[in-house]
């Protein structure tokens, strides 16, 4: 009889074990197990008895993998981008690490310490045709509290995080936002058991992430200011530079833009002098002659004044625009 048990026992752990090693080993992820997998295994026993003998088969035993709740977060934006009149698009990949489908609760905090200013957050959104790209009206846009899609064991989704400068921000200033996601099912310190949340009706369990990963992404204010000085120069009739009727008298605007952004839809006007009269066709934009009519250029002059618009012009940049008066 202890010859039989003890070969019951011996042949039971070797096959049992053996089964087991050979379940994991085909489902293994990076997470081990898919949750709500069966494992299954069934012990054998040999055994003989004087001249006999035989063999005997366990009861089944089965094991439901719980869900483990892990997550990772990465920034995907290498370089500080950039913000000015247009938000700062900031990228992630938020990556479920754990052994069930789960859906990820985002925030996006833009206080972070050591930060040259704090932005605004405009929008949480999902890249949803997962081409690295922010497209407005293509990708996801996530509402106040909103949860990603549910997220496959070992697969990632992309998030881009919209940040606009708040006033008083300083040209080249820096600073950092902060993404959290954290597991919808919960989180908590690595063991911590929600019954019966996990995939196939399981329990969830909370890993070693706890359930929550964030990760820094930096932004750069990219500004610029305008200066603007007027000058004139006067050609008389006489050949010198006399302010006496009959006089010409051509001004210069000098739009100097600097800092590292761009002053966009910059837009000059000038009223014509009280006793002068506006030159027709002398209206320039850096040299290049414009119509005086409201076409297709830049500008309008008129008897009233003149009115141009140099739209977008990057820091380091200086655009004139010139028109001419005579003197009543």
């Amino acid at each position: 009889m202890t010859t039989y048990r003890t070969l019951l026992r011996t042949s039971a752990c070797i096959v049992g074990c053996t089964l087991a090693s050979q379940t994991f080993a085909g489902s293994a992820h990076a997470a081990g197990v898919l949750a709500g997998t069966l494992i299954e295994n069934t012990a054998t026993a040999t055994y003989t008895s004087g001249a006999s003998g035989g063999t005997v088969t366990s009861n089944k035993v089965t094991v439901k993998v719980d869900e483990l709740l892990d997550v990772a977060v990465a920034t995907l934006t290498s370089a500080p981008a950039s913000a000015g009149s247009a938000p700062a698009i900031l990228s992630w990949s938020v990556t479920n690490s754990g052994n069930g489908p789960e859906a990820f609760n985002l925030s996006a905090d833009p206080k972070v310490s050591g930060n040259g200013f704090d932005g605004t957050i405009t929008s949480i959104v999902i890249d949803s045709n997962d081409n690295g790209i922010y497209e407005a009206g293509i990708d996801q846009v996530l509402g106040a509290g909103a949860a990603t899609p549910s997220i496959d064991p070992d697969k990632s989704v992309k998030v881009f995080v919209l940040v606009s400068l708040p006033a008083g921000a300083t040209d080249a200033a820096t600073s950092q936002v902060r993404l959290t996601a954290a597991a919808t099912t919960g989180t908590g310190t690595p063991g911590t058991s929600f019954t019966g949340k996990g995939e196939g009706g399981g329990d969830a369990v909370v890993g070693l992430t706890t359930a929550s990963a964030n990760s820094l992404a930096a932004l750069i204010a990219s500004l610029a200011n305008v200066t603007l000085t007027k000058s004139a120069a006067i050609l008389d009739q006489f050949g010198t530079a006399k302010p006496v009727p009959g006089a010409t008298v051509t001004y210069t605007l000098s739009a100097k833009v600097t800092g590292s952004g761009a002053a966009d839809g910059l837009h000059l006007t000038d009223a014509i002098p009280t006793g002068t009269t506006y030159v027709p066709g002398s209206l320039k934009i850096d040299g290049s002659a414009l119509t005086d009519g409201a076409d297709a250029d830049a500008g309008t002059a008129g008897s009233s004044g003149i009115d141009v618009t140099l739209g977008q012009v990057s820091g380091g940049s200086t655009r004139n625009v010139n028109f001419a008066v005579t003197i009543n």
